[in-house]
């Protein structure tokens, strides 16, 4: 009826004017989508219009956060520093979405990450050879996760114990080299692995871990540079720990302990965390493209006899 038509007529124009009040506050786009308002605000908007005169507005899929994206790929229980490199290493790869994403996979999450650190005692001809006498483990948070003596293959010739800790008593209840290195091993398989000096306890785990995967604080241009010394200077790990922990660590005489250098060589990466990974990222050499196959590319050329097998090619005659 005219009646009908008129009343509607008032109902689209209500909404009308509703929705152009909306689009000049930025609440909705012209065009009724979401567009670069917060998702929040547009579905909001989106709702009060439904509300308000039972008339459904254009439906529009909700815009993913980036934040979202970004988030997705970190602990629940990622602690503050980790999320802080996160972004970080995200921010210096670009703003795409696909390539937030991409370089996200290739972050590493903190329980990714150990440290350690172990004491070596003197064995072979005149205590010259150096052998795993203990090793520590401990977590990102510093927590530990492996501390156990060691009996070396060969005996001991000197204990070091100044420097070791070592005394015979310890090796009453240490447990043979092959058990060790299998149990240390098992522990640091496909983790990032923090150390000061590393090399040397990879040594003596005769082991070898991936360079990629290594973080030498010794070799840290990061934390010289906040030292304040030359990039080529031996710094020590009791140094570093004075200067910029403020932490005293193998003090005394009894000698060092692997589970303190272990989380000192730890507590140092994780305070300059942020700015070493963005560098190492950054230092990376860039992937190899993908081979993109041309599908106008011609194939009837591979049914030449050349790239048959020949072996095929002789039972064929």
């Amino acid at each position: 009826s005219p009646q009908g038509r008129s009343k509607k007529s008032r109902k689209h124009q209500r909404f009308m004017a509703r929705r152009a009040v909306l689009e000049q506050k930025g609440l909705l786009s012209p065009r009724g989508c979401l567009g670069s308002q917060t998702p929040e605000a547009g579905l909001e908007a989106h709702t009060t219009l439904t509300e308000a005169d039972g008339t459904t507005a254009s439906h529009c899929d909700k815009v993913p956060d980036a934040k979202g994206i970004v988030s997705s790929s970190l602990s629940p229980s990622a602690s503050p520093d980790s999320i802080a490199r996160h972004h970080s290493v995200l921010l210096s790869q670009g703003s795409g979405s696909s390539q937030r994403v991409r370089t996200a996979s290739l972050v590493p999450r903190p329980g990714k990450y150990v440290a350690i650190d172990c004491e070596m005692v003197g064995t072979g001809p005149q205590g010259k050879l150096s052998e795993l006498a203990r090793c520590s483990v401990v977590n990102y948070e510093g927590d530990v996760i492996y501390d156990k003596y060691v009996q070396p293959e060969l005996p001991i010739v000197d204990y070091r114990t100044r420097w070791s800790g070592i005394t015979k008593q310890h090796m009453k209840k240490a447990i043979p080299f092959k058990a060790a290195q299998a149990e240390i091993l098992k522990i640091l398989k496909d983790k990032i692995v923090v150390g000061h000096a590393i090399h040397n306890d990879f040594q003596a785990l005769k082991y070898f871990h991936p360079k990629d995967r290594t973080r030498d604080t010794s070799q840290s241009c990061v934390l010289k540079k906040r030292l304040g010394v030359s990039l080529r200077a031996n710094v020590s790990l009791k140094n570093l720990a004075s200067h910029l922990l403020h932490k005293k660590i193998q003090i005394g005489c009894k000698g060092h302990s692997s589970v303190e250098d272990a989380q000192t060589a730890m507590e140092l990466y994780r305070l300059v965390e942020v700015q070493w990974e963005k560098e190492l990222a950054q230092s990376l050499p860039p992937r190899a493209p993908s081979p993109v196959t041309d599908p106008a590319a011609d194939s009837s050329q591979y049914l030449d006899d050349q790239y048959w097998p020949k072996d095929l090619m002789a039972s064929s005659l």
